[in-house]
């Protein structure tokens, strides 16, 4: 593992030394999804990371800029660099993650998710906390292949029909004439080879995460679900650097597979009938190295007063927040009751069918007092989830909102009038409620978001939502058919 330049000279040094050719400026638009631009190596000097790089059109970056107004400025980070290894030495390339910047004025775009989780660290320390440390654990697939017939775009493309087919060699499904040993539904976790198929594949990426990108990687293995379910778990690190490695850790995963001959997809619910892929998200906020989480005193959880608050702002906000930290319309095939997902809006210590979880693998040890908050899936741009989840607790310990008594029960039991009476909401059924939500329940975010981020992303997902409502998918054909 090599040491990250820290500072614009220093990158310029690695550069040379390393003989690099090319650099690869990456960055997540609004989206999440990771979009880069290649220059060569020599075009870099000390004014490109202070000034920027004037290469940007904004108006071809979804929900970036319009067309009259596309000109933006990329300034590399220093600490992101890293040498890319799926590209050949012959064109040995190196990757900056870039901050956006408006190419008249010079300020930061407000759209850049980078910047908005930037921001959310500042309103931290603003409000006291100069730390805060997460630790997302992103579930993800791995498939042979994904055999799609083509959805019509436009009603003059009407092609008669659409439908996919999932090839994965570890799937019940899957005929190989007896050379495979497949995985039954539900009972992915844990299974040695030769069930499970992907360790050379989790070794591969989990190695080239550490040695070419710097990252600890605490732990990988196969997850719940058949047909190739896997968790890789980066070691905890503060906001932004941990929004940059999950960033990072989806580029490396999606070319590691693409390079062994699959694909990886962080579709939460590829696979009807078996568990999703969730993004459970641990967080702690710190005040002059002291976790505010942690209270020894605390019978129940060791968990402070302040951190009952902050599990209350996450909770009175917790189903405007979907739009954000479940923003597809297949996040919500996820949240339904029988797969692990949480569906119920409560807190406990150790329960699991709860949407914030205290873990409790040890007492006495304050660094790992955290909670985890179980609701998001890697589909979620992790630097505005990461940015929207902070603002949510930062209010409930602004507000001081109690989040009630904690429910140490399994909540998929529980009949509507028990929970009711315990008053356990649920989280939206849909992406179109989620975004209901948000558009009521959106100041708690302002001293991060600008308005204007918050309704672009309402527009594209409403889109989203609307071009899939508008569309007959294969069960409707084999449901209704017969009418």
């Amino acid at each position: 593992m090599t040491e990250r330049p820290s500072n614009a000279r220093e990158a310029l040094s690695r550069i040379e030394k390393d003989q690099v050719k090319w650099i690869d400026l990456q960055f997540a638009d609004l989206l999440g999804s990771i979009q880069h631009i290649t220059i060569p190596a020599q075009m870099m000097d000390e004014r490109s990371f202070n000034k920027g790089v004037n290469k940007l059109d904004g108006s071809s970056i979804k929900g970036f800029k319009e067309i009259h107004e596309s000109d933006m400025v990329m300034r590399p980070d220093p600490t992101t660099y890293a040498i890319i290894p799926f590209i050949s030495a012959e064109h040995k390339t190196a990757r900056f993650i870039v901050d956006i910047y408006e190419g008249d004025t010079g300020v930061r775009f407000t759209r850049d998710p980078r910047y908005v989780a930037q921001k959310a660290a500042a309103y931290a320390r603003d409000s006291g906390y100069d730390t805060t440390y997460w630790g997302p654990e992103p579930e993800f697939f791995v498939f042979d292949a994904i055999k799609v017939t083509p959805t019509p775009l436009s009603a003059r493309d009407a092609w008669g029909g659409s439908g996919y087919e999932i090839v994965s060699r570890e799937a019940p499904w899957f005929h190989d004439g007896g050379k495979e040993l497949p995985i039954r539904f539900k009972e992915g976790y844990y299974p040695a080879p030769p069930q499970d198929t992907l360790v050379d594949f989790r070794n591969e990426a989990a190695g080239i995460l550490m040695e070419y990108f710097g990252l600890r990687v605490d732990a990988h293995h196969h997850e719940v679900a058949t047909a190739g379910q896997c968790e890789l778990n980066l070691h905890y690190s503060e906001l932004v650097p941990m929004a940059d490695s999950v960033l990072t850790m989806k580029y490396v995963l999606k070319n590691v597979a693409k390079r062994m001959g699959m694909v990886c997809t962080w579709m939460p619910k590829p696979v009807f009938g078996d568990n999703a892929s969730g993004m459970h998200v641990h967080q702690s906020i710190w005040s002059s190295g002291k976790n505010a989480f942690y209270d020894p005193s605390d019978d129940y959880a060791e968990l402070s007063q302040t951190g009952r608050y902050y599990i209350g702002g996450l909770m009175e906000h917790a189903r405007a927040l979907c739009a954000i930290t479940n923003p597809t319309t297949n996040s919500y095939r996820r949240l339904v009751p029988g797969y692990e997902a949480p569906v119920f809006i409560a807190w406990s210590k150790r329960n699991r069918s709860a949407n914030i979880r205290i873990p409790m693998y040890e007492r006495g040890e304050e660094k790992s007092k955290r909670l985890e908050y179980r609701t998001p899936d890697p589909s979620a741009n992790i630097y505005l989830a990461e940015a929207a989840m902070l603002c949510a607790g930062l209010d409930g310990i602004k507000k001081k909102i109690d989040p009630g008594n904690p429910v140490d029960r399994d909540i998929y039991k529980l009949t509507e009038m028990d929970r009711r009476e315990l008053g356990i909401r649920e989280l939206p059924g849909s992406l179109k409620e989620s975004l209901e939500e948000l558009e009521t329940d959106h100041d708690f975010l302002l001293p991060v978001f600008t308005k204007d981020l918050i309704e672009m992303h309402m527009e594209l997902k409403r889109d989203e939502y609307l071009n899939l409502a508008l569309r007959t998918t294969p069960y409707e054909i084999y449901r209704y058919m017969d009418i």
